[in-house]
């Protein structure tokens, strides 16, 4: 069995948003020798494309057509600049893409993301509907936009595209950190029009009465940042402190999972051994600077139990629907 990695080939970016968790201080690229060197360290089954807009790397296509060949599982999110520049083949590729959107309307995305955008993204989808790849919407929950999860299903409805949905993470600013209450809306709203695809955010997937309600970070799971570093998880805080490298891999293999930070993604806080949340995220938890508790949205520590109400959708082969904190809805 393979791993699925995460990699952030460039945080380079033509947008600069303003809850985005990229480094801006400096710009970084993986070149393809470390991805080569990546494939060859530790078996990768499937390989998403995140953090900056991927395809302003200038070995972008090379990359894709070296992991392609191999026979890895490609998947991209894009701002919509990638998916509507690089050349059809290239796009074909991929075995599902996301386009970023965090509004349901034209004037909030535009204003948050900069004039034109909405018709980028759109623009986007309709490619991929016509060239038959698979697409998402990939939006950020937020304490702007927490009620409109109902929106953004209709608007994915509309698109013929699926919606994945992630939580928020304070990495760089508190603005945008939801509430709990807003948190818990926000999964209701998002429930309440879509089918679930699949939850992996520990503390909802508790909540919604499934199974495994530990974080997948840490696990068979690598994120590869665009300093070659290596991380459970692309919100992990490193705090000045080492991470495995992409060097260390090629030397030593999946033996990089045992370092601190993974071993720390694995964690369980003993006192949330008998919680249903199991300490939830442990990113948010790491962010917090406090590994030993419950997650932030437990409701169960306050003595609270939340209902939601939702329904499965028929299986889908999406390739974040499990490695990384997050639901997929239809």
């Amino acid at each position: 069995m393979g791993y699925s990695v995460g990699i952030g080939l460039t945080n380079d970016c033509n947008l600069n948003c303003a809850h985005c968790y990229r480094d801006t201080g400096r710009v970084d690229a993986l070149s393809l020798a470390q991805v080569q060197q990546i494939c060859e360290a530790i078996p990768v089954d499937a390989l998403g494309m995140g953090t900056g807009e991927n395809a302003l790397h200038p070995e972008f296509v090379p990359i894709v057509r070296y992991l392609s060949a191999r026979g890895v599982k490609l998947s991209l999110a894009s701002n919509g600049y990638s998916l509507t520049t690089i050349a059809d083949d290239v796009l074909r590729a991929f075995h599902d893409v996301e386009v970023s959107i965090d509004f349901a309307t034209e004037a909030e995305q535009d204003t948050f993301r900069g004039p034109g955008n909405w018709a980028l993204v759109h623009g986007a989808m309709a490619r991929c509907r016509r060239l038959g790849v698979e697409a998402s919407i990939l939006a950020t929950l937020m304490r702007t936009n927490y009620d409109q999860m109902d929106q953004l299903v209709a608007l994915a409805r509309r698109n013929g595209v699926n919606l994945r949905v992630n939580a928020y993470q304070a990495v760089k600013t508190d603005a945008y950190r939801l509430t709990y209450a807003e948190f818990w809306e926000g999964y209701r709203r998002l429930f309440a029009d879509g089918l679930v695809i699949s939850c992996s955010e520990p503390v909802v997937r508790a909540a919604m009465g499934l199974d495994a309600a530990t974080s997948p970070c840490g696990q068979r799971s690598l994120r590869f940042n665009p300093r070659g570093q290596i991380v459970p998880c692309v919100y992990w805080p490193l705090d000045g402190a080492s991470a495995p490298s992409i060097a260390d891999l090629a030397q030593s293999g999946a033996a990089v999972m045992d370092s601190p930070a993974f071993q720390a993604a694995r964690f369980q806080p003993p006192v949330a051994a008998d919680c249903a949340c199991r300490g939830g995220c442990a990113s948010r938890r790491a962010l917090n600077r406090n590994l030993d508790a419950h997650d932030d949205y437990c409701p169960w520590v306050r003595g609270e139990t939340i209902a939601l109400d939702w329904r499965p959708a028929p299986a889908k082969d999406l390739m974040r629907s499990g490695n990384v904190c997050t639901t997929v809805v239809v």
